[in-house]
């Protein structure tokens, strides 16, 4: 691009895209006059599922719009809560947010997830075949416009990411009714429906079970429960304090 010039302001949170506007959050671009603004905002490395309110000169402009010479861009990042267009809110994640696909599910949250790389285009394809919102720490991957929506997950630590979606996206909790390893919902069952996944020492222990209706796998209050239930605890609090 080497055409009109324009300046552009970043909100903070999107500065990690745009480490040249560092510090001040601001910088000057060239455009072409013919591309939209949000393909110039791409260009300079922020995925539109970022980007919240584009100002410019003060007004909200649409991504469409076609930025002139010495006009004076504002990119907000997403509002929070973010609104999602249709229901149920659902998610699909990646290959690299695999502990952040099975807090989701153990708080009751659908969520989809794909263990193996099976390439972004067939992610995308899924989050709008499925109305999922994609979670994503791969700029690339949430640039595609094939997705339904999108969102990218700052931090690498599972703790930070839960809160931020949480944060962001205010899904309804419902804990425990969820299968942590495939998603499928959790029935109650008998002892003797999963007898065939209990070891010595959990047959004679343990009396309450749910299964999953869907991979049948077996669920009870094991050795990891108290560390699980104080995961939930917290994502309980937190979202009732977020209203």
């Amino acid at each position: 691009m080497n055409g009109p010039e324009i300046h552009v302001e970043f909100d903070p949170e999107l500065l990690l895209f745009v480490p040249q506007a560092r510090p001040a959050g601001t910088l000057k671009t060239a455009t072409d006059g013919m591309s939209t603004l949000g393909h110039v905002v791409e260009s300079l490395g922020v995925p539109l599922t970022e980007v919240g309110a584009l100002l410019v000169d003060g007004r909200e402009v649409p991504v469409s719009h076609v930025p002139q010479a010495g006009e004076g861009v504002t990119v907000r990042k997403v509002a929070h809560p973010q609104q999602v267009p249709g229901a149920p809110l659902r998610f699909l994640l990646d290959v690299h947010l695999g502990t952040l696909a099975r807090r989701l599910r153990l708080l009751g949250v659908d969520t989809a997830y794909e263990a193996t790389d099976i390439g972004d285009p067939a992610l995308a394809s899924r989050s709008a075949a499925e109305r999922r919102v994609m979670l994503s720490r791969d700029r690339g991957l949430l640039r595609r416009r094939e997705l339904w929506a999108g969102a990218f997950v700052y931090s690498t630590r599972p703790e930070e990411q839960l809160a931020y979606v949480l944060d962001r996206f205010r899904p309804e909790l419902r804990p425990w009714t969820r299968c942590t390893q495939c998603n499928g919902l959790l029935r109650e069952a008998t002892k003797e429906e999963v007898a065939d996944q209990l070891k010595g020492g959990t047959h004679r222990t343990y009396d309450v079970f749910a299964q999953c209706t869907e991979c049948g796998r077996a669920y009870w209050r094991g050795a990891h429960h108290e560390q699980l239930e104080a995961i939930v605890e917290r994502a309980v609090a937190m979202r009732a304090q977020l209203g």
